[in-house]
This record gives C-alpha cells, sequence and structure tokens, in this order.
C-alpha cells in the first residue's frame, strides 16, 4: 500500500478522506460508490487498477501521465477505505504492427512483418526477442524509475495462456449483441465485414481484419476465407488463436480481470462509453474511471508525437525533478494544458513550496496539498533547499555557467555549510538549472541597452547597494531595489522589466533582492556597472 510523504493518524484518515476537495479523493469516493452498488463484492479483494499501453511505441509523456495520477488516487482510495489495491500496466503487446514506426532504427527490418503481432515482430534494437518485447522492458524501466507499484500484465501471455478463454468464449456465445453493439457506431462499408474476433492467420501469422462466415459456438470456432488463397480456414477463439478488435478486447480486459478503475483521455471517450455497453453485455459492470484532457504545445496546438511538438519525459527531466513532473500532471486534469519547456522551472519551485508546507499544515489540508499526493522515489528535498530553482537558474545565466561548480562558490556564500556533500539534492537542482540554462536560455539570450533615463535608475540602485553591509538580508535588498524605481514608474512591474532585460537578458526573472543576495553585493555592484558601460549588449 501507498504510504504518503506524511502519515496521517490512522483513527482520523478515513474521516479526513470523506471530506478532502482534492480531485484524487473525488475519484476515490466515486469509486467506493461503484463498489457498494456491486451485488456480491468481498472486502478483502484487492480493488483492481488497470492503466493500457501500446507498445507499437515507446513509452510517453502520456503514459507517465496516466500511471502516476492513477497512483494517485490509488493512494487517495487506500486512505478512504483501508482496502488493499492492484495496479495492472497492461500491455496490448498482441496487438498487429500496422505501420512502421518513424523513430525507430532498421525500418527495414520490422517492414515486412505489418499486421503480425507485436510479439512476433523482430526487435529493430537488437536487444530483444521482439518489437513488444523491447518496449515493455522500456515501460518496465521507466515506471521502476519512478518507483511505481505495479504489476505488469503481457495480452501475449494472457491470450496465450488460456487466461482469458473464459471471456473470449462469453463473447463468442454473445457474439450477435456484442456485434450489434458495435455496429452503430461503424461506416456503412465497416459493417458489412465487422466482426470482433480477428482470427491469427495460421499459414501468414497476420492478425487478419476480416469478415467472418460462420461462428460455432460449440466448437469454439470462428471461420473466414483466406484473403490470399480463398481457402475457408476455421481457427479456435481461445489459446491465442485470435484477438478481439481493440475496443471489444478493451471491454473483454475489464471483465475478464475484474478492473474496478480505468481512466482514459478525452479522446477516448467514445471509446469508453461503447466499451462499457459492451461489459454490460457480457453481464460485467465497466470500471469507474473519468476522462482526462490532452496536452496542449505552446502555442495551443495537440500535442502529436508525428509532428514533434511535444515535450518528452526524458526532456523534461533533463531540466526538472520527476516530482516537478507528477506535480504538473496533477494539477486539473480535466483541463487542456500547454505542455512546454518554460512549464518545468515553475513546477519545480512549485513542488518545492507545496512540500515545504506539509509539516506546518493541519491534517485536513495536508490533503489539499499536491505534494501529499505525489509518492515517487525522491530525488529531491524540499527541507534541504535554501535556494530557489528560478534563483539558480538566474544564478546560471549571469555565471554563463558550464557546470554546476560555478555556481557552488555563490551558493556557500548565500547558506552557510551548504555544498555539494552536504547538500545533495541542492546539488541535482544546480545540475538542472545549469543544463536548462545551457540548452533553453543561452541560445536565446538578448541583452538590451539601458536607456539615459534608467541608467540614471541604476546608478541610484548601484549607489544603493553600495551603502548596504556585506550581512545584509534579501528583503534589506529588495528594499533598496524598490527604493530605486519607486518614485521613477508608475508601475514597478517596469522597472523588474528593466532590471530583467539589461542585466539578464531575458523578459522574465527572479525577485531581484534575494537574487542580488545569493550572487553577492560586490558582484551585484559589478554588474550594475556592466550595465552602465553598456557591456553587456
Amino acid at each position: 500500500m501507498f504510504t504518503p510523504h506524511l502519515a496521517i493518524a490512522s483513527d482520523s484518515a478515513k474521516a479526513l478522506a470523506e471530506q478532502a476537495k482534492a480531485w484524487p479523493f473525488a475519484e476515490a469516493r466515486a469509486l467506493a460508490s461503484r463498489l457498494s452498488q456491486m451485488k456480491e463484492d468481498d472486502p478483502d479483494r484487492p480493488v483492481l487498477f488497470e492503466t493500457g499501453y501500446g507498445p507499437s511505441g515507446l513509452p510517453h509523456i502520456g503514459t507517465f501521465g496516466e500511471v502516476v495520477r492513477t497512483s494517485m488516487v490509488r493512494q487517495a482510495f487506500e486512505m478512504l477505505t483501508g482496502r488493499p489495491t492492484r495496479l495492472v500496466c497492461f500491455s496490448d503487446d498482441m496487438d498487429g504492427l500496422r505501420k512502421v514506426p518513424d523513430n525507430i532504427p532498421n525500418p527495414e527490418l520490422i517492414a515486412p512483418y505489418l499486421d503480425h503481432s507485436l510479439s512476433e515482430v523482430p526487435d529493430p534494437f537488437g536487444t530483444h526477442a521482439s518489437f513488444a518485447a523491447h518496449n515493455n522492458a522500456r515501460l518496465q524501466n521507466f515506471l521502476d524509475e519512478f518507483g511505481f507499484y505495479y504489476e505488469f500484465v503481457s495480452a501475449t501471455d494472457m491470450y496465450s495462456s488460456g487466461a482469458f478463454d473464459t471471456a473470449l468464449m462469453d463473447i463468442l456465445r454473445r457474439y450477435d449483441a456484442v456485434r450489434n453493439t458495435i455496429l452503430p457506431t461503424l461506416g456503412e462499408e465497416r459493417q458489412k465485414s465487422y466482426s470482433p474476433f480477428l482470427p491469427v492467420c495460421p499459414r501468414t501469422r497476420r492478425v487478419l481484419q476480416i469478415a467472418i462466415t460462420e461462428i460455432d459456438v460449440e466448437a469454439g470456432t470462428i471461420s473466414y476465407q483466406d484473403p490470399e488463397t480463398s481457402e475457408p480456414v476455421t481457427v479456435g477463439v481461445t489459446g491465442g488463436q485470435c484477438k478481439l478488435q481493440w475496443k471489444a478486447d478493451w471491454a473483454m480486459r475489464w471483465y475478464a480481470l475484474g478492473v474496478d478503475y480505468e481512466m482514459a483521455g478525452k479522446d477516448l471517450i467514445d471509446s469508453v462509453t461503447l466499451s462499457s455497453k459492451i461489459v454490460k453485455v457480457l453481464g460485467g459492470m465497466p470500471p469507474a474511471g473519468f476522462s482526462y484532457e490532452l496536452f496542449l504545445d505552446q502555442e495551443g496546438r495537440k500535442i502529436s508525437k508525428s509532428k514533434g511538438n511535444g515535450l518528452s519525459v526524458e526532456e523534461w527531466l533533463r531540466y526538472g525533478s520527476p516530482e516537478s513532473l507528477a506535480l504538473f500532471m496533477y494539477g486539473q486534469p480535466k483541463r487542456a494544458k500547454r505542455l512546454y519547456f518554460d512549464s518545468i522551472p515553475k513546477a519545480v519551485d512549485e513542488y518545492f513550496s507545496h512540500q515545504q508546507k506539509l509539516d506546518e499544515q493541519e491534517d485536513a489540508l495536508k490533503l489539499e496539498n499536491p505534494a501529499f499526493h505525489i509518492s515517487l522515489k525522491s530525488t529531491t528535498d524540499a527541507q534541504d533547499m535554501p535556494v530557489s530553482f528560478s534563483l539558480l537558474l538566474n544564478l546560471a545565466g549571469v555565471c554563463s555557467a558550464d557546470t554546476t561548480d560555478e555556481l557552488w562558490g555563490y551558493i556557500s556564500a548565500y547558506a552557510e555549510g551548504a555544498d555539494k556533500q552536504s547538500h545533495p539534492h541542492l546539488e541535482a537542482l544546480a545540475r538542472y538549472a545549469v543544463a536548462y540554462y545551457q540548452d533553453r536560455v543561452r541560445p536565446h539570450k538578448t541583452y538590451r541597452r539601458a536607456t539615459e533615463a534608467e541608467k540614471q535608475r541604476i546608478t541610484e540602485l548601484r549607489d544603493n547597494l553600495a551603502a548596504l553591509g556585506d550581512d545584509a538580508s534579501a528583503e534589506e535588498v529588495q528594499s533598496a531595489v524598490f527604493a530605486a524605481g519607486r518614485d521613477h514608474y508608475e508601475q514597478l512591474r517596469d522597472w523588474f522589466s528593466c532590471l530583467y532585460q539589461t542585466m539578464l537578458g531575458q523578459d522574465q526573472g527572479p525577485r531581484m533582492g534575494s537574487f542580488f543576495r545569493l550572487y553577492g553585493l560586490k558582484p551585484s555592484i559589478a554588474l550594475c556597472d556592466d550595465v552602465l558601460t553598456d557591456r553587456l549588449v
């Protein structure tokens, strides 16, 4: 079972969970309500959560989002009910390969295997027995890296081992009812040939989308005409001889495994509705869950892997912690959000802000704190962070840092006793800052020449800083910054924009008092001189 960052006393946990407004608790209560409607439900039975994955491509940020959000609901449900749970990450690796991906090596190796099961397609990476095995291994490494508690389940294993046989025979017995549920959603031509069963051709091993000429419930078989030889073929529906079309397959999986909860993207709302109807045809109860919104790029366009306008997990983790990515996934899952590089620094600092509050909050408020719901392998410690990420990022920019060594002289002077060894989490944050600066800021950094009027204000700022003692606090430095611009700008944000553009070469920046305090008063005075002499332009 999950253990949140800060434990809540068990005697009050359930009562608090019943009142909590955070969306994972709302989902947990909806799931509990579903279970209460089941005619026979063993309270000792582990409640089953599921996420799905198609191994025709590598794990991506959507895979992470679905698993981390499901894990948040799982944790809330355990706190609400005290019931045991399981999380199954299901790989649909028996699906046929419908096209050759663009982002793999040796595409010519798998081109002859179109329509073959992904578990029978050679691995273009040359590391595993099949393309599916390679991607499944990547998925499990991916999930293990974040410390998720899950069980991996392979469709190929479930079909071939007979684990799905009972459910497949139930679908065969209700063949017409299942088919008639799906037909209204299809076009006229597709209706003529549609069957929920996809036979695996014994001759070619292709997963065939083909019209079925006969079904035999007693024998447990279906028949079709071989598309190449025109010979009649009869195969069993069990033991991996057939696979289901994916909407029927999704419903069968819910029914066979007894899935209680699964969320899905907004683009699959119609599929969820259809699969739920099929489950009811089979006599089962559809799982609880919700439809989450999809991510947008910086221009507000839907993210597409083929267009390359998205942001990968690997890219996020080059510049920010896993917890920051989980925080981004936590916030407003039913609202479309822009996912791009500028999201990262804000998410990093927001996670630390939320995490730092947990110690001081009352139990009820802890449940509304996003950090409470993030249970990943910790790579950072908010209590070990005397410097924010945004400050480190701007420090890296002013220093034109290539390594974290160039930052530690300033950090150690700012936070007495701090060094790489005593603050490993801060070192990790510094590495993120240097990488972000080098890749995302430095290539676009442009300093603006200060106007003569602005130079008068910056001269006053220089003098104010010089009048401070070396031990001046960040608040005292901030007051000196305010004093230099307060009487000369109707909107003080214009004064800070001037400092950002002339000193940092960017349109936005940190709280300048904190930055000057971290950078040091003498270097900050020198920075003012650089602006006054146009040395940065």
